[in-house]
């Protein structure tokens, strides 16, 4: 068991989300907010994607992300920023027999366009999505090419920013640890991801076989979407990881009840405190994951 404990936020994610909850925030005034009303509720680190201001879908506009890291740095709570670098990987298929046409929901970049803003606001950490997935139901495909994350997770070092690995199946550990094995990454952290069809499904069967290939000595946390957020963060601190809840990933506190980033990161600060853990602040998290605190 974890008994320190890193605790993220995700704030807002880039699915459909904003029509189903009031409380995902979507301009960059409400996503720094729902960063510091996270970091009063003692989270350690907000993961950070923006939305299009005017019709809240996903955005890769370095302006937002800047104003959104202004924001936060100008506020008056310390806590870690972790942005997004996943955007940018999405493939509509066609329908039926027209795959090559592709539809409205493309938005497919190379690898170092991902990482426009992380080059220009160098965060203390960004993402890397470590394969491809069918993402959903329908046609869409998250694509994280080899070759692309060669690309990325080299950038991402000579950037000088750490990279979380963002695990959706057990072949994407398989080739972040082959990443490391080239020296294309230096002390990673590690994300797993479960419960995004079709992935790697939320249960404590997967999450202990992914934990029990990560590499030696890694700082790694877990996260399960929907209902299953509160019992993934459990079982996370049981095999020795670290949590991540927020509104990315679930709308709910309870039956019923819509959350706010806060309140989410109150109940896992709950769970984890009744389980004789306790959650670490900024400054101690940076020590546990390597950080220098920037600016």
């Amino acid at each position: 068991m974890n008994h320190d404990v890193i605790i993220t936020c995700a704030l807002t994610g880039a699915g459909d989300t904003t029509a189903k909850s009031p409380h995902v925030p979507v301009t960059p005034k409400q996503i720094a907010a729902a960063a510091v009303e996270a970091a009063k509720a003692g989270a350690t680190v907000v993961h950070c994607h923006v939305r299009d201001p005017q019709t809240g879908k996903f955005s890769r506009d370095v302006a937002l992300y800047r104003e959104v890291m202004e924001r936060i740095r100008e506020a008056d709570v310390d806590i870690i920023v972790n942005l997004t670098a996943g955007m940018g990987g999405d493939l509509e298929i066609g329908a039926g027999e027209n795959p090559m046409e592709f539809g409205p929901n493309t938005d497919l970049v190379g690898p170092l366009t991902r990482l426009a803003h992380v080059e220009e606001l160098l965060p203390e950490i960004c993402t890397l999505d470590c394969g491809t997935l069918n993402f959903g139901d329908g046609d869409t495909i998250y694509v994280s090419t080899p070759a692309q994350l060669r690309a990325g997770a080299k950038r991402i070092q000579e950037l000088g920013v750490k990279a979380e690995l963002e695990i959706f199946d057990t072949g994407h550990l398989w080739f972040a640890k082959q990443m490391i094995k080239e020296g294309l990454l230096d002390n990673p952290l590690f994300q797993l991801c479960l419960g995004i069809p079709w992935g790697a499904p939320a249960d404590t069967t997967t999450m202990k076989a992914m934990v029990d290939n990560l590499p030696a000595n890694a700082v790694w946390a877990a996260f399960g979407i929907g209902r299953m957020q509160m019992p993934m963060a459990a079982q996370a601190v049981l095999l020795g990881g670290n949590v991540r809840v927020g509104l990315e990933d679930n709308l709910w506190l309870d039956k019923g009840v819509l959350a706010t980033n806060g309140q989410l990161v109150e109940r896992a600060s709950e769970i984890l405190s009744r389980l004789g853990a306790r959650v670490l602040t900024p400054a101690e998290g940076r020590a546990k994951m390597g950080l220098t605190k920037r600016g």
